[in-house]
């Protein structure tokens, strides 16, 4: 083989190479700016949850539901947006960031099933149903400290690998 030929094959080879690591590099741009959005709407589901619970305990039924379904569809948005991540990008995530993404869709997962048992809560209560709608509520709390762990555990993933996270 000539030497022409193998320079050729080199600068290929190279090529694909860089390639590869401008395609993976592009991903993980695309992922960090993606994540100040999810944060933010996990941040402020998490806001309208907590001030629904508030209505509710003051007896504000239509303004509870309100909050619950706005926390509702701010979750549910950062859910849809971490799925896209993972399926789009999985490939060439680091396991630390799957770990973190897998962690945080369980913790929407919960937060979005917390938020259907409040709107339970809120119905029943409205309904003068107090015994169904303290049950839901309370259920509504349970599963709500069972996502507050998840949010505890993805917590932990940013400060065990900070390098990662910034």
């Amino acid at each position: 083989m000539s030497s022409y030929i193998k320079l050729i094959i080199f600068i290929v080879v190279l090529l694909l190479i860089s390639v590869a690591i401008v395609f993976i590099d592009s991903s993980v741009v695309n992922i960090n700016h993606s994540m100040p959005a999810i944060s933010d709407g996990i941040v402020q589901g998490d806001k309208d949850y907590n001030e629904s619970v508030e209505l509710l305990n003051e007896r504000s039924f239509d303004e509870a539901n309100q909050k619950a379904i706005s926390a509702g569809d701010n979750y549910n948005n950062s859910l849809k947006k971490l799925e896209k991540i993972r399926d789009k990008y999985n490939k060439d995530l680091h396991e630390v960031h799957k770990d973190y993404i897998d962690t945080t869709i369980d913790e929407l997962n919960l937060k979005l099933k917390a938020v259907d048992e409040l709107k339970e809560a809120i119905y029943y209560l409205r309904m003068y149903y107090n015994y169904t709608g303290s049950t839901h509520g309370t259920e509504a709390n349970d599963i709500m400290q069972d996502a507050v762990n998840y949010q505890n555990e993805r917590n932990e993933i940013v400060l065990e690998n900070p390098k990662l996270f910034t």
